[in-house]
């Protein structure tokens, strides 16, 4: 039989059976049935926590909080029932089918074509059974030159020292990938529509958090997104929201690594180099 909870538990579940109810657009979530005969704690720890503790918090809309953890479950690719749960809760919340797949195809970047095209294939389930009128749009690729300038644009606007450093630390053993990098990452898949740079940066430091394989470009992409118009505040919470999907050490290892950043800024007010 389940404890009975106390009055401060019963307050925080009561809020994030609210706050679940409103991302899952319905009276009754699938979670409390789904958990019932076998870990119905589980599912009470899971509202209260996740949506009644990490919800509740400032700085990150529910909206941010949909599109990074689309772009977290996305990037990890171990949990395809969840990623479609919160494709359905980023639409529900305001989200656009163009952003969600946007979000995919940033990931491309930062998790690989596969993890991206899943990404793609679990949103386009979603949209079907939600008999969503998707149309999608074509963007087509500008002339190398261009991509090329476009890309050190950008990727001058995201980490304003960063361009020739990356090409010079490539140039003595893989030259062509720190083309790619300008071209391709930042002149071809930044620069496309319907996301901005600011939610790229929020998606690439979800993705990056959540995988904890890429500390250095976890670190410049923090930079990034203080660059792009993003607070220290909602650095920090996204860091805390990563703990619910990823787990506390890749969040506490984000968090750590925000810190550094902070310091760095601090000290001389700059962005680090490596990409």
């Amino acid at each position: 039989m389940n404890q009975p909870l106390d009055e401060t538990n019963r307050s925080t579940y009561e809020l994030g059976l609210e706050c679940l109810c409103t991302v899952e657009a319905t009276g009754n979530p699938a979670i409390i049935a789904a958990m019932a005969d076998i870990c119905p704690d589980l599912g009470r720890l899971a509202i209260s926590f996740v949506y009644g503790e990490i919800y509740q918090r400032p700085h990150l809309s529910y909206r941010d909080r949909q599109l990074v953890t689309v772009a977290a479950l996305a990037a990890l690719g171990n949990a395809r029932p969840q990623l479609k749960f919160h494709i359905a809760a980023a639409l529900n919340v305001g989200c656009t089918g163009a952003e969600i797949i946007e979000s995919m195809i940033q990931l491309v970047l930062y998790a690989g074509f596969p993890a991206a095209l899943n990404g793609v294939f679990a949103a386009k389930e979603v949209f079907d059974e939600r008999k969503l009128n998707f149309i999608p749009e074509t963007t087509m690729s500008c002339a190398p030159d261009a991509r090329f300038q476009k890309g050190m644009e950008a990727l001058s606007r995201i980490d304003g020292h960063a361009g020739e450093a990356v090409i010079s630390a490539l140039k003595g053993i893989a030259p062509d990938l720190g083309r790619f990098i300008v071209e391709f990452g930042f002149g071809e898949i930044y620069k496309r529509p319907a996301l901005g740079l600011l939610e790229r940066e929020m998606i690439t430091v979800a993705a990056l958090a959540a995988l904890g394989t890429a500390t250095p470009q976890l670190k410049v992409h923090i930079h990034g997104l203080l660059n792009v118009g993003g607070t220290r505040e909602q650095m920090v919470e996204l860091a805390i929201h990563i703990a619910a999907y990823a787990g506390f050490p890749a969040a506490i290892n984000a968090a750590l690594l925000a810190k550094e950043v902070f310091a760095e800024r601090d000290v001389d007010g700059g962005a680090t180099c490596a990409v």
